[in-house]
């Protein structure tokens, strides 16, 4: 097993890594000073698989367990299923010390993670992801929130887990696509942090999608050592943390245009990084041939450029609706070179609108 250390003082925790972790799980509960009532949360797809297995580890560690499955998909990460939760919570009987598990991808990890911070003003949160996207970037980091119809997680908080626990046994009922749309995750590191990683990944690509646990174990590691760095120097995004944000302005504003339901978190990020890779190469920062590289890696992986049902008045209008847009200006990660990027907010129409239109198919 791998273990990540998140160094963040009094909010520091492991990130435990490696293949049937019922045994770390249940020596984590065992160990941990929490009630003995837990609320393990997951959604429609991944609850039926997963759910019995986690409540039968929790139950062996004393816990009497209470579930709760959601609606899969970004629809639930919505005030309406936050109250739902809430109200499981309070018949439930949790108290500030019982632990809500987090079961599921990235929605089941940001809405439960958006519950623990503000049910009774916090109780203990422990994430087990299930999916290579929620594996390498939304469990890690404690970022937790839901959205609303205006934009992406506007409505949120830092609040950090107990500890995360990322089985890779899960990853074998994973379809391809969502190998695919945890990938962009991936790649983003080795362009914003690490030029030989994003090497290792455009070189790995067949063992990742053939589930080589060595490759597996690998990306997913390096992958969090690098936001763990980032986050540990920069808990709430006043500075470096911003980094991790590269391709998400215009994929948050994608996944919005098509109302969340044409291309999936991953998917949308892919399309953003082609956009700011854009941007990056019209501002003269970016040599040409990098993009060409992107474009590359992204279509080995099966990941989209360019997306469908959406406008340029429409994406460059929901640019605005990001939560890093402070005063009207937007707060771009751009690329110099592959594992170096820098933030400017001084980036003209023009030149935004040009990006936009190269990614319009």
């Amino acid at each position: 097993m791998k273990t990540v250390r998140v160094e963040l003082g009094k909010n520091s925790y492991d990130i435990h890594i490696g293949n049937n972790l019922n045994k770390t799980i249940e020596k984590f509960f065992l160990q941990g000073k929490f009630s003995h009532i837990a609320l393990l949360v997951s959604d429609s797809n991944v609850g039926p698989l997963y759910g019995d297995k986690i409540k039968r580890v929790l139950e062996k560690a004393g816990f009497c367990v209470v579930m709760f499955f959601i609606k899969a998909g970004e629809s639930s990460k919505s005030w309406d299923v936050a109250k739902q939760l809430y109200t499981e919570a309070i018949k439930s009987g949790l108290d500030r010390k019982s632990p809500i598990v987090a079961l599921g991808g990235g929605v089941v990890g940001d809405i439960t993670g958006f519950i623990a911070a503000t049910y009774m003003r916090g109780v203990p949160f422990v994430q087990i992801p299930t999916s290579l996207l929620a594996y390498v970037d939304s469990s890690v980091g404690g970022k937790v929130a839901i959205n609303h119809s205006m934009g992406k997680n506007l409505i949120g908080a830092f609040y950090q887990p107990e500890a995360v626990f990322i089985d890779l046994d899960m990853i074998k009922t994973m379809p391809n696509r969502e190998i695919s749309t945890g990938l962009a995750e991936v790649i983003k590191y080795g362009l914003i942090y690490d030029k030989e990683f994003f090497a290792y990944i455009e070189n790995h690509v067949r063992e990742i999608f053939a589930l080589n646990n060595e490759v597996l174990t690998y990306i997913t590691a390096k992958s969090c050592e690098i936001k763990a760095a980032v986050v540990s120097k920069d808990e709430k995004e006043m500075g470096l943390r911003a980094i991790l944000n590269f391709g998400h302005t215009i994929g948050h504003a994608i996944e919005r245009e098509t109302k969340y339901d044409v291309y999936n978190h991953g998917e949308a990020i892919a399309i953003g990084m082609v956009g700011v890779s854009i941007i990056s190469r019209e501002l003269g920062l970016l040599d040409p041939t990098v993009v060409q590289k992107i474009h590359h890696i992204l279509e080995i992986c099966h990941l989209p450029q360019t997306c469908h049902a959406c406008t340029e008045d429409g994406i460059y209008q929901d640019l605005f609706h990001d939560k890093k847009t402070i005063g009207k200006k937007i707060n771009w990660v751009l690329l110099d070179e592959i594992g170096k990027v820098h933030l400017s907010d001084n980036v003209s129409e023009l030149i935004v609108r040009k990006a936009i239109k190269s990614i319009l198919a």
